[in-house]
């Protein structure tokens, strides 16, 4: 099998985890903006989530000659490794069940802040936890600075959200009675009544519509967003979402560690010469156990939804086509930024591995840039923004720079 053996290497592998794992839940949020059903989104994601960790299996797992302390992925499935195994499938369940969180945090409090505050307390906890599993082969004189401004990118993040839902609702609040139905923060909109002009204003994510577009940031432009999106928001307390972003957050924290137990056996749970698992087989596990996970959870969410969505069925799913192929490609893009994230970390420590949550910056542009996040708002936003942004850019320094040599 192929094995990432420099820090160079280690770094590439990083880099490009980086950009895919900031990449897909742009993708998401873009489906869920345009209406499609967070349940059918995620069920397709599954498939091809899954379908990245087989292909890296079978061929990173598989390249070159096999030997009995380096077995290859095909001949790993038939040892008896199942503690290993365990704690392999344990990190995907909590990943499982992160992502599917995520999939309603963004839409309550945008996909920015989302990123930047679940990637952060995965660092704090994640990385703490790493450092000392990885016998603290990474240096902590830098390592640990560098936790420091992501816990600081947390408050920053809190308060970006807290200062741009002010100002939405105050560009709300500027909406004539005609356009509302209600008055202060439980202010529901009737948009197809209120707002008539929604319906013909210019879809600004997938170009169709006609005449007339909101502009980005504008009250005109919340009201429109409500109309399509399939999680509805208005009128929704902030502490929903924020703490579906904390639970979402604490999940993630763990799942790196447990793929590290599952790779390196600290803790002694496997036989006498059996050899550890390696990254390829430890993720082929995690990404099945994150199926079905995640099958179960979507298929129960179709009949039984939450957040007040629509019911759906198994029959509407299979012939819901409207951006199944986006949905493909999110988890394509999910699977081999875990993947890579994971082939880096087994060289350089999956402590230092963890600078891909820096994965916000990526998805902050992506959400700027597609979705309009932060236009016309207030200074206050700005500052706030620019000083989580800063944080994230000093804290993903700082973790590379960490980096140590597995023996």
């Amino acid at each position: 099998m192929y094995v990432v053996e420099s820090k160079g290497g280690a770094i590439v592998c990083m880099l490009f985890s980086l950009f895919f794992l900031g990449t897909w839940p742009a993708i998401l949020t873009l489906l869920e903006r345009r209406g499609r059903l967070p349940q059918h989104t995620y069920l397709d994601y599954t498939i091809t989530n899954l379908l990245a960790a087989v292909i890296i299996a079978f061929t990173f797992g598989e390249i070159g000659k096999s030997t009995p302390e380096q077995p290859n992925f095909l001949i790993q499935l038939s040892q008896d490794n199942w503690p290993s195994v365990l704690f392999a499938m344990a990190g995907g369940i909590v990943l499982s069940v992160g992502n599917l969180s995520t999939q309603y945090a963004w839409a309550f409090v945008g996909l920015s802040v989302t990123e930047v505050i679940t990637s952060s307390i995965t660092v704090v906890i994640g990385t703490t936890l790493n450092y000392f599993l990885d016998d603290k082969i990474n240096r902590a004189e830098i390592l640990f600075p560098g936790v420091g401004c992501f816990l600081i990118a947390v408050c920053l993040g809190s308060a970006v959200h807290a200062s741009n839902a002010a100002d939405n609702k105050a560009k709300l609040g500027n909406l004539s009675d005609v356009h509302k139905n209600g008055t202060g923060a439980g202010t529901s909109v009737t948009i197809v009544e209120t707002c008539p002009n929604a319906v013909a204003m210019k879809d600004p994510e997938n170009g169709t519509g006609t005449k007339e577009r909101a502009e980005f940031g504008t009250a005109e432009f919340l009201v429109e967003l409500e109309s399509r999106r399939s999680i509805k928001v208005f009128g929704k307390s902030t502490f929903i979402g924020l703490s579906i972003t904390f639970f979402a957050g604490v999940c993630f924290s763990l799942f790196s560690p447990a793929f590290n137990l599952a790779t390196n056996d600290q803790w002694h749970t496997l036989k006498h010469g059996v050899p550890h698992l390696s990254v390829y087989t430890a993720f082929f596990y995690f990404s099945a156990s994150c199926f079905v996970v995640a099958t179960i959870l979507n298929i129960s969410f179709l009949y039984y939804p939450i957040l007040k969505l629509p019911r759906s069925s198994l029959k509407a799913y299979l012939s819901d086509w409207n951006g199944r192929g986006w949905a493909f490609l999110a988890g394509l893009l999910c699977g081999f930024g875990n993947g890579l994230q994971f082939m880096g970390g087994q060289a350089a420590g999956y402590a230092a591995a963890d600078a891909v949550q820096a994965l916000p910056l990526v998805s902050t542009f992506w959400g700027i840039l597609i979705f309009g996040e932060y236009r016309k708002s207030s200074r206050r936003t700005y500052v706030f923004l620019v000083g989580m942004l800063s944080m994230f850019i000093a804290a993903v320094g700082v973790l590379m720079a960490s980096s140590g040599h597995r023996k």
